[in-house]
């Protein structure tokens, strides 16, 4: 086949070239990890620093043959979960893990372990500013990393705190429809699905993604249903009704906005969409105040525990 030149160069020299950068890089974290870092005896005779091939291999679950392969830059597949295992054998941070996706050419997002489960004071204290309006931090996939004191009001009840996992989703999927802070559920969950999809293109074969997708589906029919519909959308504003025992029906508006150095979370605020909203919402602070006085250290030690002691499926 004849390569497809891109300007100076051709595609067949610009993959060749990154094999190569593939095999050095390999090579230098190699000789990087000592036999003991990783439990090893040091062993006799090491011609070389560092761990061997076959060293690697073995701890990282894969065949010498194909990673010796990987490692002379050779033209193979590796996934998502291989190269994972690759990356905690060499000790990577971070940054060089990145570095090792691109180079492999597999899609990179920060696995569970390195993906941020808190915000900044400042994000932080943007969402506790906007009280009385509800606000929150989410992930692409609706995982909640920080809440208002208005939020929590709203969706920190009995029945959702009973579940013991910080995501929206699985909270509306699981809890019965009958206690949901959100009405409208059938309208309003194919919505989400399709928006956690048009976000999943960028995680397809991420080990984190694949289980959440998974075990949700498991754990309700529903989701299941909508998910195998493949339907996609993009977020976009909204205007949402929820329920609060004490004030009724609240329509409200959500809007997105985007987070800084945070490329996969988004905070969503949710503004009154009438003026009878926005009266039981000033209610509803004041109850709040009176009745169930949580501080914003309070709440954010609450959504500590919650990723304690539920990490990332």
């Amino acid at each position: 086949m004849d390569d497809v030149t891109t300007g100076d160069v051709t595609m067949a020299t610009t993959a060749h070239r990154r094999r190569s950068e593939l095999a050095a890089f390999l090579r230098s974290r190699r000789a990087r990890v000592q036999p003991a870092d990783v439990g090893m005896p040091p062993g006799l005779r090491r011609r070389t620093p560092g761990l061997r091939r076959e060293e690697v291999a073995q701890l990282s679950g894969v065949g010498v043959t194909w990673y010796t392969w990987l490692e002379q830059g050779r033209p193979i597949n590796a996934s998502a979960q291989v190269l994972d295992a690759v990356a905690r054998t060499l000790m990577l941070d971070l940054p060089e893990r990145e570095h090792l996706y691109r180079l492999a050419e597999v899609p990179f997002a920060p696995v569970p372990e390195g993906l941020s489960r808190t915000v900044g004071a400042e994000v932080q204290g943007i969402i506790d500013a906007l009280d009385p309006l509800m606000a929150v931090v989410y992930t692409s996939r609706y995982d909640v990393l920080a809440t208002n004191a208005a939020y929590r009001d709203l969706f920190l009840v009995p029945e959702t705190v009973r579940i013991g996992v910080p995501n929206v989703l699985w909270t509306l999927f699981t809890v019965p429809e009958e206690t949901s802070p959100v009405v409208h559920l059938r309208r309003e969950l194919p919505v989400m699905v399709a928006t956690l999809r048009s976000c999943y293109g960028r995680h397809v074969g991420e080990p984190a993604w694949e289980d959440f997708i998974r075990a949700l589906s498991q754990a309700s029919g529903y989701f299941a249903r909508l998910w195998e519909s493949g339907a996609v959308a993009q977020p976009g504003p909204r205007v949402k009704t929820f329920r609060h025992e004490a004030v009724g029906e609240l329509r409200m508006t959500s809007q997105s906005l985007s987070i800084d150095g945070m490329p996969e979370a988004r905070i969503v605020v949710y503004t009154p969409e009438d003026e009878r909203t926005r009266e039981r919402v000033a209610l509803l602070r004041e109850r709040r105040q009176r009745l169930w006085p949580v501080t914003e250290e309070e709440g954010a030690e609450i959504l500590r525990e919650w990723n304690t002691e539920n990490p990332a499926l």
